[in-house]
């Protein structure tokens, strides 16, 4: 007979005492806190937390004006200008889901997801009414509402929209009062994968994940309530990490910026005293390259987050001498972004410029708010040793995973086949329990009935002081069937020889391991900092 548990049956859940956790919340919070403080920057504009509090609550009340209910979709084409940054509380505020669309996509793309995702409402940027225009001819329903949103600081802009962006925020009332969703398992936002071959799929995610990934950013980078933050990473991508949201909790300052010039980016980063930003490894390269040029270095501490790949030694070594130092994180679309870091030990300080740079490129240990981040064998779901050479499948558990994929179920149930979300990334733990990525399991090279790891062949790869980008993909081969082909972006001024670059990996790895063809060349990334293999595989397949 089992004992009665009194803490379970006379507590009992109420409005005092159990509130559905909100993102939402960091803003009102803000607005009284941090009432005066500079929130966002944007070239003349600038605006406190009441204001952008208010500018919220506005673009709330003016979507409600248009017809939006909770639940439905509201999608941005925009450059990290204001209105996206309002955009992750107002849209979300009325129930409603974002759907920051990817701006670098083509006609048919945009026109997949504004059909898949049911969007309503549209806010653009006039830059992009070609793109939108061309998208709007592709779809078979009813076009979603436009509004355009403006900007002053580029000179004269066309009108297309339904409405304009400001207009609308200024006619609307700001004492529309708005409440934390009923259930914080209810939708915030919607991201659609960089899909590489069909279509992309639409990862959506909850008021919940997003709440515990924000505050999971403050933990895992120490930030205090005086950051500045400049707006390198776009926010349409996995709505920039949670960081609008982030920058909320601590009352911080967003300085936002329409494109990435790495000149103008330094001169942000001086004039506004920039302490943190984030950024695909290219970022951080132009970054590092246009310091070397102009300043020598930064004249004030300055932190950045890099993911998307392992940063080279080459490039820790340039962002150290500049005065930037980088940490490394890793995470999925499907996990908000960030989902673990490469915690830096203090004992690492005193190893030799080369062993640091090999123990900040992995990809960590599990970010600080997420439950579970282990290396599983993916059939038996059991953890790989800690041993640094068994591979196994990179999985997630916890409250800062995905909802599933939007009218996906197939997707979604392999996803989450054996009660882990599956990346499809394929990792070592390393004997102190970090995780080292080895490749996609896609990206496996087969030779000739070995498997080899294009990951651990760029990092020998990467370690070489005349390269700045590497990409290592499968070559058909009629003898061995696949034999690994290297495309490597040399470091400016670089000599460096197909046969001398063949010789050192030769030098460094199992001669099998080591690339058949060296093509030096700029390397094709994805908006988000991602190396595009597939495109580097179609080319060499096309011409075998």
């Amino acid at each position: 007979m089992s004992r009665r548990c009194w803490f379970n049956e006379d507590l009992a859940k109420n409005p005092a005492n159990c509130v559905p956790l909100s993102p939402l919340s960091f803003l009102k919070r803000a607005s009284t806190v941090y009432a005066n403080r500079v929130s966002l920057v944007y070239n003349t504009r600038q605006y406190s937390w009441r204001e952008t509090y208010s500018r919220c609550s506005r673009l709330a009340s003016a979507l409600t004006t248009l017809g939006v209910q909770r639940g439905d979709t509201v999608a941005t084409m925009l450059p990290n200008v204001p209105a996206i940054y309002e955009a992750h509380f107002g849209i979300p505020m009325v129930g409603a889901v974002i759907n920051a669309i990817n701006i670098r996509l083509d006609a048919e793309a945009i026109a997949f997801i504004l059909s898949h995702s049911h969007t309503r409402v549209l806010l653009v940027d006039p830059e992009f009414h070609g793109v939108v225009k061309r998208a709007f001819d592709r779809l078979e329903g009813p076009p979603p509402i436009v509004i355009d949103v403006l900007d002053s600081d580029v000179g004269e802009q066309s009108r297309w929209g339904n409405h304009e962006y400001e207009q609308l925020l200024g006619e609307a009332d700001n004492n529309v009062g708005w409440h934390l969703p009923a259930d914080e398992w209810d939708a915030i936002a919607l991201g659609y994968t960089s899909g590489t071959t069909g279509n992309p799929k639409g990862v959506v995610s909850h008021h919940r994940g997003a709440y515990l990934n924000a505050v999971s950013n403050v933990l895992s980078w120490n930030l205090p309530e005086n950051v500045t933050y400049l707006w390198t990473l776009p926010m349409f991508h996995c709505n920039g990490w949670c960081f609008p949201w982030t920058m909320a909790v601590i009352g911080g300052t967003n300085i936002c910026l329409r494109r990435i010039d790495p000149d103008h980016v330094v001169e942000l980063i001086q004039r506004h005293q920039v302490t943190h930003y984030c950024g695909a490894p290219i970022v951080h390269s132009m970054i590092a390259e246009c310091l070397e040029n102009l300043l020598g270095k930064i004249g004030h501490k300055v932190s950045g987050l890099i993911a998307g790949a392992a940063p080279s030694a080459a490039l820790l070594e340039k962002m150290e001498y500049t005065g930037i130092e980088l940490t490394h994180v890793y995470g999925l679309t499907e996990t908000y972004g960030p989902a673990t870091v490469c915690l830096k030990q203090p004992v690492w300080s005193e190893l030799p410029r080369d062993r640091r740079a090999e123990l900040n490129g992995r990809q960590g240990v599990t970010y600080p708010l997420e439950e579970e981040v282990a290396v599983l064998d993916p059939v038996t779901l059991q953890p790989v040793p800690a041993n640094g050479s068994v591979i196994g499948e990179v999985m997630f558990k916890g409250n800062i995973v995905m909802k599933g994929y939007l009218r996906n179920p197939k997707a979604t149930a392999e996803a989450f086949s054996g009660g882990w979300f599956r990346s499809g990334d394929l990792a070592v733990v390393q004997p102190d329990g970090y995780i080292k990525l080895r490749d996609r399991s896609k990206d496996v090279i087969i030779s000739g009935g070995e498997n080899i790891s294009s990951m651990e062949v760029e990092e020998v790869i990467l370690r070489h002081p005349d390269i700045e980008l590497a990409a290592v993909v499968a070559a058909p081969d009629a003898k061995w069937g696949e034999v690994p082909v290297a495309f490597v972006q040399l470091q400016a001024d670089s000599q460096l020889s197909e046969a001398e670059l063949i010789r050192y990996c030769r030098d460094n790895i199992a001669h099998f391991k080591a690339p058949k063809r060296v093509y030096f060349e700029e390397i094709p990334v994805t908006s988000t900092g991602k190396i595009q293999k597939y495109s580097l595989r179609q080319r060499l397949s096309t011409t075998r």
